[in-house]
């Protein structure tokens, strides 16, 4: 039972590392994330939460090179970032991950999951990418992004996978991405300013391409799949009132894509990967979409001076077609959510309740789900506890929960 327990722990902490960004960030970040999205009702996938140590080191050994890691359990993702390696504006970096459970596909078919036809997949991977910057000196920059890599996926059954379900055989996948980012934002939750406007492709090429699943539900693994999105975002908090909006519109279609390279959207872990797909009230990545259209909208409003408390309300909405064999009725999709943020200069909690208005459940439309988003800023709570002028770490610990 104990091994058990630490398992399902693991394969959840995997799902916390960031994919590789649209530039080389020169912040100094040192961070713990935690997200979790707790279903009330039916069984839940596994893969409902993260947790991860995040940390950004500017001027790593040398003054032009940038170390990210993102480490959880079972999995490390990494990248080094060499400014100005080809050019006084085009950076280089060099990206390496890999782990257990990353690549685990979970079906979720009209709002039930169905460990049956669901599986484990590990992966290792390495790419190459360059950003150059075509408005140096401007106060929003703008990127334009080339990133190629391999990665190579391993797939094994779960103790419910069916006996008769045949796994995708194990393969490399081939993949080459493009866009233009202008703007950004931060890989913290509620930063208080953002804006972005983003545009990208990314063709995946496989290996190998065959049949797998069931003899009575055969699945085709794509030989190559094209995708293609784009996203504006906007976090702006009013300088006087100190309330904070938050708007994210992201839309994407595709070619050729399968169960494994489809769009998936339900959930809310805001930091789970460098896009989330959030729709309050759903299971993680409880729709599969050829292409879709999502609005996410929230508005944080403070109840103390100090605005350590806040209230927290979202609304999230998305037309989509869906991926052929997961359709269902409908094509609109509706979540609403609100909860409670607490809030210091090195920690934040958010506890949350979402409600997904046309997710399918045994008794009819609805679902209901408890969120919770936690992190705590490394370097500025050391930076509390060492202004503190009392001896003693544990003494000191409840500082960054009122400073």
């Amino acid at each position: 039972m104990t091994w058990r327990w630490f398992l399902l722990f693991c394969l959840a902490c995997c799902l916390g590392p960031l994919r590789a960004s649209g530039q080389v960030d020169p912040v100094n970040r040192e961070s713990i994330q935690v997200g979790y999205n707790q279903p009330l009702e039916g069984h839940p996938p596994t893969f409902e939460s993260y947790a991860f140590y995040y940390r950004n080191l500017p001027d790593f050994i040398r003054t032009n090179l940038t170390l990210r890691l993102a480490v959880a359990p079972v999995y490390l993702d990494s990248e080094l970032g060499i400014s100005g390696a080809l050019g006084e504006h085009t950076d280089l970096g060099i990206h390496a991950a890999g782990g257990g459970f990353a690549d685990t596909y979970e079906e979720i078919r009209q709002g039930a999951f169905r460990p049956a036809e669901s599986f484990y997949g590990h992966d290792a991977e390495g790419g190459v990418s360059l950003y150059h910057l075509f408005d140096p000196g401007r106060m929003i920059p703008l990127y334009g992004v080339l990133r190629g890599q391999a990665h190579y996926s391993a797939y094994e059954g779960t103790d419910d996978t069916a006996a008769d379900f045949r796994l995708p055989g194990n393969h490399t996948t081939y993949s080459l991405r493009t866009g233009l980012r202008w703007g950004g934002r931060e890989p913290t939750l509620f930063a208080p300013l953002g804006m972005e406007l983003s545009v990208w492709y990314e063709g995946q090429f496989r290996s190998e391409s065959e049949t797998y699943g069931s003899a009575t539900e055969p699945r085709k693994l794509e030989p190559e799949s094209h995708l293609f999105w784009g996203e504006a975002y906007l976090g702006y908090t009013l300088p006087e009132l100190k309330h904070s909006i938050y708007l994210n519109l992201t839309a994407g279609t595709s070619v050729e894509a399968d169960r494994l390279s489809a769009y998936r959207l339900g959930g809310v872990l805001p930091l789970v990967s460098e896009f989330p797909l959030s729709l309050p009230g759903y299971l993680y990545q409880e729709i599969s979409a050829r292409q879709f259209v999502l609005f996410n909208g929230t508005y944080l409003l403070p109840l103390d001076r100090q605005q350590r408390w806040n209230l927290t309300a979202s609304a999230s909405t998305a037309v989509v077609s869906y991926l052929p064999g997961l359709e269902q009725p409908g094509n609109w999709h509706n979540g609403v959510d609100a909860g409670v943020l607490y809030r210091t200069s090195s920690v934040k909690i958010m506890l949350g309740y979402g409600y997904g208005v046309e997710a399918i459940r045994t008794h009819g439309r609805g679902a209901d789900s408890l969120v919770m988003c936690m992190e705590l800023d490394l370097k500025k709570a050391r930076e509390t506890l060492s202004n503190s002028g009392q001896p003693g770490l544990w003494r000191n610990v409840p500082l960054i929960f009122t400073r």
